[in-house]
């Protein structure tokens, strides 16, 4: 199946982009139109989700105050829920450009779907002529690239290490684990020691708990061979990642049984409630977790997920972009996308919500700051970044739970790892055969 592409127009998936790239303070001119985009007396439409910014209004207000003064132009900001979101999205792009946004928060996943139709803009011109391409984050920017065409500039995104009590590492000695090895001893440890708790938790609801060790192992999830995509999810790498995380809790018992079902939310509970010695998390987590039980401030650590042998297994790199539709404000609307991912509007919005700028530069400002709670998940996220297939079908497949499905019936050994492998494989094929 060819994708078809908007050609020119401006786009993007945000994340924040330095200020200097693209000429001023408040986001400025990117060089590449030869000067000011004029939008007095227009308007722009933007959808923006909620939940990720607990008061988003006051910076919205602000924002459009700086954008008018700039362009002349005002926004229109239009709060979305995350749940019935992509279906308005569907809907208003079937019923054409009026009923689009001009500018919209898109999820990562989300991309394939809305580039194959034709409504988002192709800014890979603009961004490079910005002078902004070499400094996205590798895996942000793949996320946003389809066929050698970038439909947007990452906004804000979040990526997963473990996230561990300090104070109980501290008590009995214990190291941040760098190997699978590692991670494994130090759990059973933690097992032996501190009964009460929950070592590791192999949370069987969680999918993106489980890709790391199958990415880890030199793994994939799927592989694309032109237009189509095929399971790689029952290969020898992948099922040896697949081993090792379900065996920590079939083999090692460093994961009780009622585990198996718990999504990544019902990790966040217990975390709350201090049931949890070591876990995954994002890096939103620590800060979510202190405010929910003060009792655990500053006793918490954060290190990157390791890799088998060392270094790092790759996570999850996800968030959201600020794209724009292919409306007849496609000009102005990257200069509204360029203001909000650049200089203070980019480091006010990643301060507010806790999630991460998609600018290398901006990432190593960051993790400079040495942080402990801060700087395992930059480092994670510039080095060991990584996304789910690029394609729509793939929405599917995570509807469908074909992974955490797996995960479960090996948990609560109804099938073995390669049987369970071979049957995600088979349902991750039936789906993306109907995508040809």
């Amino acid at each position: 199946m060819k994708r078809r592409v908007i050609a020119a127009g401006c786009i993007a998936l945000t994340l924040g982009l330095t200020a200097t790239a693209c000429g001023g303070d408040d986001g400025g001119d990117s060089g590449d139109n030869g000067g000011k985009v004029e939008g007095k007396g227009k308007t722009l439409t933007v959808w923006i989700m909620e939940g990720t910014n607990p008061d988003p209004r006051p910076f919205f207000k602000e924002v459009g105050a700086a954008f008018e003064k700039k362009t002349g132009a005002k926004i229109k900001v239009e709060y979305q829920q995350w749940a019935t979101a992509q279906k308005k999205f569907t809907t208003a792009i079937e019923g054409g450009e009026d009923q689009v946004p001009d500018v919209a928060e898109v999820g990562t996943t989300w991309v394939p779907q809305f580039a194959e139709t034709e409504a988002l803009v192709d800014v890979t011109d603009d961004v490079k002529k910005s002078g902004l391409a070499g400094d996205l984050v590798e895996g942000l920017k793949d996320a946003g690239t389809l066929d050698g065409k970038q439909y947007g500039m990452p906004w804000y995104a979040g990526v997963r290490s473990i996230v561990y009590r300090k104070d109980i590492f501290e008590k009995h000695k214990l190291k941040p684990p760098t190997t699978w090895k590692e991670l494994q001893a130090t759990a059973k440890t933690l097992k032996d020691k501190e009964p009460g708790l929950i070592p590791f938790p192999v949370a069987g609801g969680a999918e993106m708990f489980a890709t790391p060790f199958i990415w880890g192992a030199g793994g994939e999830l799927a592989t694309q061979d032109g237009d189509q995509w095929k399971s790689a999810i029952n290969s020898p790498e992948a099922i040896k990642g697949i081993e090792f995380y379900t065996g920590l809790a079939t083999k090692d018992k460093v994961s009780s049984a009622k585990v198996n079902t718990w999504t990544e939310k019902e990790v966040g509970d217990a975390w709350n409630k201090s049931q949890i010695a070591m876990a995954i998390g994002g890096n939103w987590t620590p800060k979510a977790i202190t405010d929910a039980n003060p009792k655990l401030k500053g006793k918490l650590g954060a290190v990157p997920i390791p890799g088998e042998t060392g270094g790092m297994s790759k996570s999850f790199l996800g968030g959201s972009y600020l794209s724009t539709f292919n409306t007849d404000k496609k000009e102005l609307g990257w200069e509204l996308v360029k203001m909000m991912t650049t200089g203070e509007f980019a480091a006010k919005w990643a301060k507010q919500t806790n999630y991460f700028p998609g600018q290398n530069s901006e990432l190593k400002k960051i993790e400079g700051q040495k942080d402990p709670l801060v700087e395992p998940f930059a480092k994670q996220m510039i080095e060991a970044g990584a996304t789910v297939p690029k394609t729509k079908a793939y929405g599917e497949i995570q509807a469908s739970q074909v992974v955490t499905g797996m995960v479960q019936s090996i948990l609560t050994g109804k099938s073995s790892v390669k049987d369970a492998a071979d049957k995600a494989a088979k349902d991750m094929d039936e789906i993306f055969a109907k995508d040809k």
